[in-house]
C-alpha cells in the first residue's frame, strides 16, 4: 500500500493494484506547527522536570533543615513504612543499620551502610518520598528529614543542619568502597581502511564438511532431509 501526501504526481492503476509512475517523487518535511498540537516548553514547564542533583551537590536548592526537625517530620510522614529509627517496617526498607553486612549472604543496603552520597538521599527524598504522595514536601522538610536519616546511621552529630553547602561535605562510609571507572577492557579495533588482506586471514571453513546445507541447491551430500 502506498501513502501519498500533498503531490499531483501521476498513479497507474493496474489489475494487481497501484504503481508510481516514472516520474520523481517528493515530499518536503511541513514547518513546526503544521499539525496543530505541540508547543515549546516553558521555563516553569522545564523546571517542574529539572529536579535531579548530582553527587557534587549540584542542583541543590536553597533551604536548611535540622535533624529534630526531621525528626518529627520523619514521624509523621515516614516511621508507619521504615520505623521510628529507620528499622523498616514490614517488608518496607531499612534506612539505618547494617554496618559490615555488604560480603554477607544477605546484605542490607541502608543509607549508612551502602549509598555513596548524602545528596543521592535528598534527591530521591525530594522526587519519590513520601510513598503516598510524592514531590509533596517542602525542600526545607527535605533537607530536614536528610538531616535525621543521616544522623541516623552515625554520620552527622545531632546539631547537623543540611543545606546546599553541608551536604556535599558529608562522607559516607561507603563511598570508597564503590568502582568509579569502568573496569571492562577497551576492545575497540581500529578500522584498517588499506593494505588490510594480511591483517584477516581465513584459517577454517565450513566448506565440504557436511555441516550446513546448501543455501543454492540440493542439500550437502550426507545430510538429509
Amino acid at each position: 500500500m502506498f501513502s501519498f501526501h500533498k503531490s499531483p504526481r501521476l498513479i497507474a492503476s493496474t489489475c494487481c493494484g497501484v504503481f508510481l509512475a516514472s516520474v520523481p517523487f517528493f515530499v518536503a518535511a511541513e514547518q513546526t506547527g503544521y499539525y496543530g498540537y505541540g508547543e515549546p516548553a516553558t521555563d516553569k514547564q522545564i523546571a517542574a522536570w529539572n529536579i535531579d542533583v548530582r553527587p557534587d551537590g549540584m542542583g541543590l536548592p536553597e533551604g536548611s533543615g535540622t535533624v529534630d526537625e526531621g525528626m518529627a517530620i520523619f514521624e509523621t510522614q515516614c516511621s508507619s513504612c521504615h520505623g521510628s529509627f529507620g528499622e523498616g517496617m514490614g517488608r518496607y526498607p531499612k534506612l539505618s543499620g547494617g554496618e559490615g553486612s555488604l560480603t554477607e549472604d544477605r546484605p542490607e543496603k541502608t543509607v549508612g551502610s551502602f549509598w555513596p552520597y548524602a545528596s543521592t538521599l535528598w534527591d530521591y527524598i525530594h522526587r519519590a518520598m513520601p510513598f503516598y504522595a510524592p514531590q509533596s514536601l517542602t525542600d526545607d522538610q527535605v533537607y530536614a528529614l536528610t538531616a535525621y536519616v543521616l544522623n541516623l546511621n552515625y554520620i552527622v552529630d545531632g546539631d547537623f543542619v543540611a543545606n546546599k553547602e553541608t551536604l556535599p561535605k558529608v562522607v559516607m562510609p561507603n563511598h570508597d568502597n564503590f568502582t568509579w571507572e569502568d573496569p571492562r577492557p577497551v576492545v575497540n579495533n581500529e578500522r584498517c581502511m588499506k593494505n588490510c588482506k594480511e591483517q584477516a586471514t581465513v584459517s577454517d571453513s565450513a566448506a565440504g564438511k557436511n555441516l550446513t546445507p546448501s543455501t543454492t541447491g540440493p542439500l550437502d551430500e550426507g545430510i538429509t532431509q
